[in-house]
This record gives structure tokens, sequence and C-alpha cells, in this order.
């Protein structure tokens, strides 16, 4: 599934997509669905992975409907195939890979210095891969991670390369169904780890605004990395709601009417009238983390962060417009960017965020592999696609592309 990047598709899907949603994966649209060659082996350090299941990202939909920064573009080599999320099998090794044939892997997507064959840059020596600087150098095309990288390729596809520093093999306790689900479970680790909240204590309160994937996986791995305050979710669907609570949420409160004051009621907060607009909270939480990737979702985390608070924006790709920022200047609140993975300091130890991930899901007693509530084949991912759009209606967490069995 290829992204084209061309000029003349996005402007006319641009214009388009103001009409009819189904424009921007329709026969105008930048997104084509091709026949490629199977991917050679770049090198001895390299592997060719068969894909088992290719997970459909929040950003993976920005993209599709041309929601994403501009900026990005500069750190990116068209055309390039779709898709991050991944689990599948290693089809071939390079001779210094390390890992035989056949075996389960999830790949970090993160092409960093190491991948790229070149001296590690100051991010890469510190273990922030996603603050590397040499996204646009070295062996490969420009592009921050799979599926933004004409040379590396994506998951939406049947094969795609990894180097061997990217490759973590999958425990046997581990589903694939669940296995698909290490990557945005990373991206919450590396969110939760680097806020400090799984220091807060009892009597700290923390909002996670989205009950997708990354919102659940936020409440996971607070509870998995220790913390001990109180945990309210801001979700949009009763079923999220559900999980949200098997996952750790203390109270769940609903994106539906009046749900502004049953937060601030849940908050502890006091809601303010101004002349004009939405009410204004006064009080509220001190950690938020925004995990639904949508202007509204990061307004709502500016707003009810408590005075001196912290919002970690972990869901935003998009570039949103009319965000009211003066609550950032007001209320003195932290804003902290989280983006992808790297390695974490976790108990005294260094640890990649994989890594994590992967122990959670093998340690859990929580069935993540249920998450993953609808699965297609790749020719149909314009079913695919109208089926995430309406969550209300189809109950989507997570789809995946079923590439099936090897």
């Amino acid at each position: 599934m290829l992204f084209t990047g061309s000029v003349p598709a996005y402007a006319v899907t641009l214009v388009l997509g103001r009409l009819v949603r189904s424009a921007y994966w329709g026969p105008l649209s930048c997104v084509r669905l091709v026949d490629l060659p199977e991917p050679a082996l770049p090198g001895p350090e390299w592997a060719v992975v068969r894909t088992r299941y290719a997970g459909i990202c929040g950003s993976d939909l920005h993209l599709v409907e041309l929601e994403t920064s501009p900026t990005a573009s500069a750190f990116t080599s068209f055309p390039f195939v779709i898709g991050h999320e991944n689990v599948g099998r290693l089809e071939l090794v390079g001779e210094a890979v390390g890992l035989p044939s056949g075996r389960r892997v999830v790949v970090d997507p993160l092409l960093t210095c190491e991948v790229r064959g070149i001296e590690p840059c100051p991010a890469c020596r510190a273990g922030n891969h996603s603050r590397c600087e040499s996204f646009t150098r070295g062996s490969l095309s420009p592009g921050m991670l799979l599926g933004s990288c004409r040379d590396a390729g994506g998951t939406w596809s049947p094969f795609f390369v990894a180097h061997s520093s990217q490759l973590f093999p999958v425990p046997d306790a581990v589903s694939d169904e669940a296995a698909v689900l290490v990557e945005p479970l990373a991206s919450a680790m590396h969110a939760v780890a680097r806020s400090g909240a799984a220091a807060d204590p009892p009597t700290a309160t923390t909002l996670v605004v989205g009950g997708g994937v990354i919102g659940l996986g936020v409440l996971a791995c607070l509870r998995y990395l220790g913390s001990r305050s109180r945990l309210v979710a801001l979700v949009r669907h009763d079923h999220q709601a559900e999980l949200a609570r098997s996952l750790g949420a203390d109270e769940v409160v609903l994106a539906q009417t009046g749900w502004e004051d049953r937060l601030a009621e849940v908050l502890g907060a006091e809601l303010r009238r101004p002349l004009i607009g939405r009410p204004v909270p006064v009080g509220g939480a001190g950690r938020v983390f925004e995990c639904a990737g949508t202007g509204s979702a990061l307004e709502t985390a500016l707003r009810f962060a408590a005075p001196g608070g912290q919002a970690v924006l972990v869901g935003l790709t998009a570039a949103p417009k009319g965000i009211d920022w003066s609550f950032v200047w007001r209320k003195e609140l932290s804003v902290r960017g989280s983006f992808c993975h790297g390695v974490e300091e976790v108990d005294g130890r260094r640890r990649r965020t994989f890594e994590l991930a992967l122990d959670l899901l093998a340690s859990s007693p929580f069935d993540f592999g249920s998450l993953v509530t609808h699965r297609f084949r790749l020719e149909d991912y314009r079913r695919a696609l109208a089926t995430l759009l309406d969550k209300r209606r189809s109950r989507a967490v997570k789809a995946v592309f079923d590439f099936g069995p090897p």
C-alpha cells in the first residue's frame, strides 16, 4: 500500500475530501494498492520479515486523510509503503543478524543512526532514539520510521526489511494478536516512563484523554510501572469505558452530553462560565495524557490540567487549528511531547522500550490480544479505513491487516 506524495493528487483530495470522506482513499487520492517485488537483503545485518499482522495506527489515518503536519514531509521520501505496527516471521536473514529464519519477531520501526549505518548522534548515544538527528542521512533515503521511507518499506505489505538492531523476538506466551500491539504499547510506555508519572503519590490524580489503544496502553503502563495515583479516563464509547476500567482506571467519564460537568466533578474542579465559549475549569488533574491525536483532545488536556500541572502529548500527529493556548500561559503548565520509543530508565536499569512492552504483554493477566477486534485483507483497505472512522457503530479498538500464517 503506497502513499505517493503526489502534489496534484494531494491538492485534489483535499478539495474532494471535504465533500466526501471516502475521497481520501479513492482513485484520485495519494493511496495506491500496487504489486512490488519481494525485497532483497540490503546487507549482512539485515533481514526480510514476512508480515503476519500490520496494525492500522491513528497516525496512519491522519496520513491518509492528509491531516499530518506538513513539516513531517521534510523527513520523508516518496513514494513509501504505509505502516509501522507489526508482527511477523524472519523470511531471510543476513549472516550478522544472529536470529534464525522463521523466528517470530516484532520490529522497532525507528530508522536511527545504527539502522542507517553511521556513527551514532548524541541523541542515539543517550538512548533517545526518537530524537535521532540523522533521519535524513546515511544509507537510507529520508524517513523517521518504517512507513515513511521509500527504501525501508512499510508494514502494509506482505514483506519488509529490518536491521538487526530493530528486531525483538516474541516470547511464546505472547500471541500474534497481542504482539502486533507492541509498537503502540511501547509508545505509551515511553510517554509514561519519561513523564515521571509512575512516582506520583496516591493523592495525585492523572487524567488520560482518549480510549483507543494508546490511551488504554497509557493506563496499562501506568499500573505496570507502579503508579499509585488516581487514574481518570475520558473516552468516547461505552466499549472503551469497559476496557479502561479493566486496565486500571479508577474513574471513567464518557464524552457524551454533559461530560464537562461530569469530568469537573470527578476531578474536583469548578467550572466557570465565560462570556462566550466553553466552560473554564478551575482546578483539574496534576498530569494529563493526551492520547486521541485530535484538536479537541488537546484542548481538553490543556483545559483540565491543574495549575502548575503537566500535559503529555502522546497521540498528536496532526496539526490542529483553533487551540486556546492561553491555558498554558495562565496556569503555567508544562507541555511535554512524546514520540515513539527508545531506552528507558526503570527500576535502576536501562532497557529498550520494546523489551518493556513485551514484558508487560507476557506478564499481564489481561488478554491484550482481545483488543484486536477487526481483521482485514489488504485489498479491503477501503472498508478497513471506513470501519475505523466509525467506531461508535463498529466498536473497533484495534484493526489490523491480516496477511495469513506463513
